[in-house]
């Protein structure tokens, strides 16, 4: 458990690894290691400190200080946690970078947190320079085991303050009005979820005799960074991170990692369902899956074949375990969509458009602020150079999620839709306004209007209407989209229209795209270029 007086997340894994230095932290598996060109095999806490404390060190002889940032572009590599551990122990932060992000997207993440310093692998080297010297910033990008050059001038960025309150990282999230928000997290964001999830109880208890988890979700995102990793340092657990998520060699990647918990999204159980049955599935020893999204049809069907339960959780990356819900209980309702009773740490309100309460059972958008004097605590600081967005979120003192429940006399909340105009496609949040401003880049495109279709395995799919020049073709702009966008946000589908539905100030009307793009789906105009959507290795 991290102790109450500790107020950094480099404290709180010195701690731990004072307590268990040859206990495994960090595991990779054979076929993660063969993926990234590294060492397969366990790294202990005690080793690992003395990687994070070298590190510094060197940072520190270097010229880096608190309140610098440093940009990591490292996939799921354990040298991720090393360099976030190095910089937080010298007052530093990070900014995490998707692997999957290219030009137009790179360019604004390093103008708007302003790195001191980029940390990436040998293929991506040159995609960071440019997006810096893109950005107007004369960020050094080194790859691992590189020494760092001397910082740019005036890189202090970062606000100058102390312990918990002290930011740890940035960490960019879909926005609903153009740009990714840089969310600002405090160390205190990173010790609430490693004590929360130390002691949520129940289906999901972590004990302290050696827990090991396994997680095929990306670290650059809250879910892997904050309650995978932070759970392991509060229990003195092992991590395994995985490149990805690989269907067919998932159980025996669980298998292998020994793992006692594990951590999924909607579209995995889904995915593993479909799976021919093998030995692998049954011979692991999970005592519970912890996630978000499970299809409520196939969740029984999960638990029965595989032999143990999915939480269902609510959180976001604003709200850390400031504001979580999770179906933890022994009379959590399986098969029904609940993601559990708040906490008595939590305060929630169902609203209404006007934020007045709705009545019970009713729809209404939740609302949520840590129970208590503080109700802030252990949510994100706020949205980097965007206070006015920061307001917003936080209006009349309750953070506004965006996200559409209702509540039943016994306490349970249940998921109905999002209010937000965002496409959640395989676990990745999708702003349609951000999709559409890299598309009206194209020279050919005059006006773009982007949506949400579903998708049978993905949940959404990216939809664009387009009106363009005559002479394009839906192939030609999906190939420009993946030099520009992380392949994702790519469209799925694209039907060239002689007009979007607009209303009288010329701003795209949401709901009639919606009922367009569905219209349109199957129609024979219509061009699927979903197959034409892959990971690109570098």
């Amino acid at each position: 458990m991290i102790a109450e007086h500790v107020d950094t997340v480099y404290d709180a894994f010195a701690a731990t690894a004072a307590r268990y230095p040859d206990r495994p932290v960090l595991n990779v598996l054979p076929n993660t290691a063969e993926v990234y060109g590294i060492t397969a095999g366990a790294l202990s806490y005690g080793a690992a400190l003395a990687e994070v404390d070298a590190l510094a060190e060197q940072l520190l002889a270097c010229g880096y200080e608190a309140g610098m940032r440093i940009a990591l572009l490292l996939e799921n590599r354990p040298a991720f946690f090393v360099y976030w551990l190095a910089a937080n122990r010298i007052g530093a932060s990070v900014v995490p970078v998707n692997p999957d992000l290219r030009a137009a997207e790179l360019e604004y993440l390093m103008g708007h947190s302003e790195p001191a310093l980029a940390v990436t692998i040998p293929a991506r080297r040159d995609d960071l320079e440019s997006a810096a010297d893109a950005a107007g910033l004369a960020v050094p990008v080194i790859v691992l085991g590189e020494r760092a050059p001397t910082p740019r001038p005036q890189c202090v960025v970062a606000e100058q303050l102390r312990g918990e309150a002290r930011e740890g990282a940035i960490l960019y999230t879909s926005g609903t009005t153009g740009k990714p928000k840089g969310c600002v997290l405090p160390n205190a964001y990173f010790l609430l979820a490693g004590r929360w999830y130390a002691q949520v109880g129940g289906i999901a208890t972590l004990y302290n005799d050696g827990e090991r988890m396994i997680t095929p979700l990306p670290i650059f995102h809250m879910n892997a960074m904050a309650y995978s990793f932070m759970a392991m340092v509060a229990v003195g657990g092992c991590l395994t991170a995985l490149d990805r998520f690989h269907p067919r060699s998932w159980w025996q990647d669980v298998c292998d990692a020994e793992a006692t918990c594990l951590h999924y999204l909607g579209v995995m159980p889904s995915m593993l369902l479909g799976l021919e049955r093998s030995p692998a599935e049954t011979a692991h020893s999970v005592r519970f899956g912890f996630g978000a999204g499970v299809d409520p049809k196939k969740q029984v069907a999960f638990e029965e074949r595989y032999g143990f339960p999915l939480v269902e959780a609510w959180a976001m990356t604003e709200t850390g375990a400031g504001a979580v819900i999770a179906a933890s209980t022994k009379d959590r309702l399986v098969g029904q969509a609940s993601i559990g009773k708040p906490g008595s740490d939590l305060d929630c309100m169902i609203a209404d458009e006007s934020g007045a309460p709705v009545p019970l059972g009713e729809p209404g958008e939740l609302l949520v602020r840590r129970a208590g004097d503080n109700p802030r605590y252990g949510f994100f600081s706020h949205y980097y150079k965007d206070a006015d967005a920061t307001a917003e979120a936080w209006e009349n003192g309750w953070f506004h999620t965006g996200d559409i429940v209702r509540q039943t006399a016994d306490k349970n909340v249940f998921f109905v839709d999002r209010k937000k105009n965002v496409i959640r496609r395989s676990g990745e949040n999708i702003a349609a306004v951000e999709v559409e401003s890299i598309l009206m880049r194209h020279p050919h495109i005059h006006a773009a209007g982007v949506t949400a279709v579903p998708d049978a395995v993905r949940g959404d799919e990216v939809f664009a209407c387009l009106h363009c020049d005559p002479e394009v073709e839906a192939d030609a702009i999906v190939h420009w989209c993946l030099e520009q966008m992380a392949y994702y946000k790519a469209p799925g589908y694209i039907a060239f229209v002689d007009q979007l539905p607009l209303t009288a100030t010329q701003k795209i009307q949401r709901a009639a795209l919606k009922a367009l793009a569905l219209d349109l789906l199957g129609a024979p105009e219509t061009v699927k270029t979903v197959h034409l959507k892959k990971r690109q290795l570098a």
